[in-house]
């Protein structure tokens, strides 16, 4: 039986979730991930007699010379689908055509099989009601969950429960995890006790460092919907600490000026917001030159501040006030080459 987990966001965590469970009851499954997790020593694992095989469904293509997304050759049985948003604008040009992936996606799967989709998602839900194909279809939303003291409390049938997550879509891919697990065969109250001892996918919302004052996360996130998503959950967590966040615009898409606009907002939950990028790196990729106005236009923030040079945002990040602060770093580059353990050290002088 195949099982594939598709979306433009929280694939990975979703997918993560899911092993994690099935692998804390002892459940032998196949499987495939974008992503090494804790727990397991590989990425993939195949075997001939295991009943489920876990798949993470990537739209982007299968390989230079097959252009289709990887997730319309699985055929699953069983599916999800967590989120669309525009994320590969080199591959897909317009957001109809990314759109028309996920279409083909949902019909590919197998007659008589399932779509668990989250219903908060407007665009998935105009893609999965559209669909003709005769599957069942399972909606999904966001749980009941309350915050104190810095802590995620989960409601549960037998009351809050703590997890080691956070963040509003961090909750909803739990839903969603929660489904596909109910739809292999764990229960409920099983799933829970499971979920409990996750603690994250990685790459995502890592926690690099904490003193009395200070706390910090890095995170994988660098498109619009996944920096937007991160920014906000680490808000809602830390509503009471000033929240400093360091984004680096490092992938192709990012310095591509219709794109850009997407980022509209994305860093608005943020007290401080610094957006770090290398010129040079633009003229690697061949792309015309973006100017620090175009990226203030952009994400339509007057105080934005914006560095292009690897020393000047080294300095910055380690002249900011970090007493009674949260701080994000967003990339999936290097931040120019600052050294992370540098900057424990200096949030715990």
């Amino acid at each position: 039986t195949r099982v594939v987990i598709g979306g433009s966001h929280g694939k990975t965590t979703i997918t993560s979730m899911i092993l994690h469970v099935l692998n804390y009851h002892g459940r032998e499954v196949d499987y495939m991930v974008g992503a090494q997790l804790d727990g397991f020593d590989r990425m993939v694992h195949l075997t001939e007699e295991n009943d489920f095989i876990i798949l993470e469904g990537d739209e982007y293509l299968s390989s230079p010379i097959d252009r289709r997304p990887k997730f319309h050759l699985y055929k699953p049985n069983i599916a999800l689908l967590s989120g669309i948003a525009w994320d590969h604008i080199n591959v897909f040009p317009t957001f109809e055509n990314y759109v028309e992936q996920f279409k083909i996606f949902v019909d590919s799967i197998v007659k008589g099989g399932s779509i668990t989709y989250n219903e908060e998602d407007a665009e998935v839900v105009k893609v999965v009601e559209a669909s003709e194909n005769p599957i069942r279809k399972l909606g999904y939303s966001t749980p009941e969950y309350t915050i104190e003291d810095g802590e995620t409390l989960l409601e549960t049938p037998e009351g809050p429960m703590p997890i080691e997550v956070f963040g509003k879509h961090n909750l909803s891919n739990l839903a969603g995890a929660k489904w596909i697990c109910q739809n292999i065969g764990i229960d409920e109250d099983d799933f829970y006790e499971a979920i409990a001892t996750f603690k994250g996918a990685s790459k995502r919302l890592e926690k690099i460092a904490e003193s009395k004052t200070c706390v910090a996360y890095k995170d994988f996130a660098h498109s619009p919907s996944k920096v937007a998503a991160t920014t906000k959950a680490v808000k809602e967590q830390y509503a009471n600490r000033k929240l400093i966040a360091f984004l680096e615009l490092h992938t192709y898409s990012s310095f591509n000026p219709e794109f850009l606009k997407e980022y509209k907002g994305a860093l608005d939950a943020a007290d401080v917001a610094v957006v770090f990028y290398i010129p040079e790196s633009v003229a690697i990729k061949k792309l015309d030159p973006v100017s620090p106005q175009q990226i203030k236009d952009a994400f339509k923030r007057d105080d934005l501040q914006i560095l292009t040079n690897a020393a000047a945002f080294k300095d910055l990040v380690n002249k900011q006030d970090y007493n009674n602060s949260v701080v994000l770093f967003m990339s999936s580059g290097n931040y120019g080459g600052l050294d992370l353990n540098d900057f424990k050290t200096l949030i715990k002088q």
